[in-house]
């Protein structure tokens, strides 16, 4: 009330230096518009004035007149107080809007995640900017720089064509919503974006360099328009708080005709650049020849420097989805013509309504009461033809009844023709499951793997064994296929089980002796060699020992391996170092590994959390949980799950394929980092 009276004052005095003595002063309870919070409505005689208290402009205030020129006045006004948007919203409505607000709120929690979660990604998104770039929130003063960051990184973020800021539509769109801002262009627009890089570059770059453990990185090529490529490089990390990361480095083009050497020098590069050579754990690459040359030029590199553990044993690592994904187009392509035949049956059931009917009738009299229907696939998913082909084998009888009762069903398939595609349809069942377990989780951990593959190997072992000669033969080049991958991967895979507390060792005992049979024995050794071994080195590397000591111990009869920088070969205690590891194990003292395989198993349940599991015990387990960090985080399988089932690769946007593949680089890595930041 005492605010009402100064305005009352205060305008009382501005009528009289204006020399309307006459004038009277609308009083603001009747004044509908919270523009009146910022105006002074004179009334003299006929005539009306609405007086801007901060400025002392006169404009007209009558009621004819409305008041969007008075907003429009109040944006470009100098002298307004900047006390931020509420200064427009009366107590009332500002309780109007707390309670709209909490009904929002309701809804949301009713709505899809994702709409949720855009809600919080936007929160984020714009406390990211007040903090980057120095902005008061209480302040509603325009900022020209700001807001063409803010343009930048939402063209950055969403992946729109950077044109936009030159598109007719857009620039009318924001020239009505905020006059004052400077339209920008599409170089300068592009220059912002890459300064964004390069200030979410330093960010990147500082956390890896405080990176606990190690990095797994896993290389994949981006299709773009024409015949160009791109090699996406990204980094895979346990992070302090024990949360798997990832972030893209690099989004380099090469030339499809470049050499493995050319290839393996760009990786190298990128390594070097970003300092974590030193920091590498190992790397996952597609199955090919190409690859494998690729990944033996690069270990060799780090071998030389000593950066690698077990003499690189763990480093060369394969993509579980991709020799998935490769199996099965050998399969499909082995009864592609039976695909096509089945295709054409669902084409011609569909291609009328009384086809259908009779199909339906006929299913009926079978007895068949599926809910699902007949439907067609879509061919560049092989889930989708997967679900074709099993909806087509259990109508396989009403088919065949379709085929003597309806002379113009032309595509008939034989009883061969039903076997096999029946075989392979049970091929893709394992198939699908195995994928569906590896994409579940958004950042799946290495253990995860093992007990899945274990059970695809089983499965083509006794495939082999099919009475059919083709079945047989098709399963014999499956296998062939999975078995060059699992002789290099199956170690990588083994260990990470044995860092699940609920399985430890028991699983490699339970598989192995199915898989070899006889040979089992030796291959668990194996195993168990291999976790010793990438257990010392472990432990000579840790601060609870002597800080960058580079010796680990060779399990077994072979000689000593050394480890480490150069330097090492200058530490004149090398020798005390194994002289301390020798009597330490003739003490009798337990190391973390002894006390974790001799610990009961943890119970099996669905809740289960390994991560959070290892956080909890690295005080118990302090040189073990290093070396969990370090193969939990390996990206056994680094396909998105939005490509799991697909045929084709990554391929670049249209419009951003276009551009210099500077800038290609800086917007897909920033967006990446963006994204990352705002989901954290």
């Amino acid at each position: 009330m005492e605010m009402f009276e100064l305005n009352l004052i205060g305008a009382f005095f501005q009528v009289h230096a204006m020399d309307m003595s006459d004038a009277v002063i609308v009083k603001s309870s009747r004044l509908k518009s919270v523009v009146w919070n910022d105006f002074d409505r004179i009334k003299k005689g006929d005539t009306c004035v609405a007086v801007c208290r901060h400025c002392k402009k006169k404009l007209s205030g009558s009621s004819t007149s409305g008041t969007s020129h008075l907003r429009n006045h109040l944006i470009r006004c100098q002298r307004r107080s900047s006390h931020g948007i509420a200064q427009y919203i009366s107590t009332r409505e500002k309780r109007k809007e707390g309670t709209l607000a909490i009904a929002n709120f309701n809804i949301d929690q009713d709505a899809n995640k994702d709409d949720n979660t855009l809600s919080l990604v936007n929160i984020k998104f714009e406390q990211t900017q007040l903090k980057d770039d120095s902005v008061n929130p209480g302040t509603s003063n325009f900022d020209q720089r700001r807001s063409r960051f803010d343009l930048a990184r939402m063209i950055i973020l969403h992946g729109y064509p950077l044109a936009m800021v030159e598109h007719v539509g857009f620039r009318a769109f924001v020239k009505n919503l905020q006059p004052l801002f400077e339209l920008v262009s599409l170089n300068r627009v592009e220059a912002d974006c890459i300064e964004i890089y390069e200030r979410e570059k330093k960010k990147v770059n500082e956390m890896l360099d405080k990176l606990p453990g190690k990095i797994s990185l896993s290389a994949d090529v981006w299709n773009a328009v024409g015949d160009a490529e791109y090699l996406c490089l990204t980094s895979n990390y346990i992070d302090e708080s024990w949360q798997l990361r990832r972030r893209i480095l690099n989004f380099i083009r090469i030339d499809p005709s470049h050499t493995e050497d050319m290839v393996s020098e760009a990786i190298m590069s990128c390594l070097m650049y970003w300092d974590i050579d030193r920091k590498l754990f190992s790397m996952i690459l597609d199955s090919c020849s190409t690859c494998d040359n690729i990944a033996v030029r690069i270990g060799d590199r780090l071998l030389q420097n000593r950066f690698l553990y077990c003499n690189g044993q763990l480093f060369d690592i394969r993509c579980a989805a991709n020799v998935i994904n490769a199996m099965v187009q050998h399969a499909l392509g082995a009864v592609s013509e039976i695909v096509i035949k089945i295709r054409e049956t669902i084409g011609y059931i569909k291609s009328s309504q009384i086809i259908l009917a009779k199909f339906n009738e006929m299913a009926k009299e079978v007895g068949i009461l599926s809910q699902k229907g007949l439907c067609l696939d879509n061919a560049s998913q092989w889930n989708s033809t997967y679900s074709m082909l099993e909806v087509a084998l259990e109508f396989k009888d009403v088919l065949i009844l379709l085929q003597e009762n309806d002379t113009a069903y032309k595509v008939c398939l034989s009883d061969v023709e039903w076997e096999r595609i029946t075989a392979v349809t049970s091929y893709l069942k394992l198939f699908v499951e195995v994928i569906n377990v590896f994409t579940k989780n958004k950042y799946p951990t290495a253990n995860i793997y093992f007990p899945e593959l274990c059970d695809v190997k089983l499965h083509l072992i006794e495939w082999c064994k099919n009475s059919d000669e083709y079945i047989s033969s098709l399963a014999s080049r499956l296998r062939s296929k999975f078995d060059e991958y699992w002789e290099k991967c199956s170690l990588g895979l083994a260990v990470a089980a044995m860092l699940d507390p609920r399985f430890k060792m028991k699983l490699v005992d339970y598989y192995y002796p199915q898989i070899y049979g006889s040979m089992s024995g030796s291959r668990i050794e194996e195993v168990f060699d291999g976790v010793k071994a990438l257990y010392n080195e472990h432990s000579i590397g840790s601060p609870l020992a002597s800080h960058d000591q580079g010796l680990a111990w060779q399990v077994g009869n072979g000689p000593l391996l050394l480890q480490g920088s150069a330097k090492d070969s200058r530490d004149r205690l090398m020798g005390f170092d194994k002289f301390l590891h020798e009597t330490s194990q003739g003490e009798g003292t337990k190391s973390d590994l002894d006390k974790y395989l001799e610990e009961p198993l943890f119970p099996r349940n669905v809740d289960f959390n390994i991560l959070n599991w290892w956080r909890v015990h690295t005080p118990r387990y302090p040189v073990l949980s290093m070396m969990a960090r370090n193969v939990l985080g390996i990206p056994m399988a680094k396909v998105a799950p939005e490509l799991a089932f697909n045929h084709s690769g990554r391929v670049l946007d249209r419009d951003w394929s276009s551009l210099n593949p500077a800038t290609v680089q800086a917007l897909v890595c920033s967006q990446d980092w963006i994204r990352s930041e705002l989901e954290n």
